[in-house]
């Protein structure tokens, strides 16, 4: 594979790193510094790649070793965890859609980090489990096991009484159902 083939392939796989550095961190800022580091490790260890793999999962794994190295760097910081600073920063929206964003990141931020990772993954970067058991380093069985007890847990902490409630908010599934008696 040529240096610009390589390039041009790591430019198309941002999106989808940036979408679960996000996740794993929290915030916008260390999850651009992750995705990257992580690009400038794949880049300066391009060699080491093997074509014909998949780049995406060679990827994820960079970007989830650096993750935990990071991880464990900063455990010793004072954090908002509990979010007391922001919510006295920021200006709470009117928008239904926007809070449940906010609370399925809170909830997220709540699950251990191997099942938000396996849930992740699979759910928001359409992964096979077997895909996401080779970037983790696990079974097959412990990454289904992770994703279930994360969706569990979600629903737990959102206070859902079935996966029926993960999803549009209930105006819109509403309008969606009259238009769909209409059609």
């Amino acid at each position: 594979m040529s240096d610009r083939e390589f390039k041009n392939d790591l430019i198309a796989f941002i999106p989808p790193l940036r979408a679960f550095a996000i996740s794993l961190t929290g915030k916008v800022d260390r999850a651009d510094d992750l995705v990257q580091e992580t690009l400038m490790k794949a880049w300066a260890n391009r060699s080491s790649f093997e074509p014909g793999t998949k780049l995406k999962a060679w990827l994820f794994t960079i970007l989830r070793n650096e993750f935990y190295t990071v991880f464990r760097k900063r455990k010793r910081e004072v954090e908002d965890a509990d979010g007391v600073i922001a919510a006295n920063v920021g200006v709470h929206p009117a928008q239904h859609s926007y809070m449940d964003l906010s609370d399925m990141r809170v909830a997220l931020g709540l699950l251990p980090v191997d099942q938000r990772e396996a849930l992740l993954l699979v759910s928001a970067n359409d992964m096979s489990y077997e895909e996401a058991a080779a970037i983790c380093g696990v079974a097959v069985g412990t990454i289904k096991s992770r994703v279930n007890r994360a969706r569990v847990k979600l629903g737990e902490l959102l206070h859902l009484k079935d996966t029926s409630e993960f999803g549009v908010e209930p105006r819109v599934q509403a309008a969606l159902a009259v238009r769909s008696t209409v059609e």
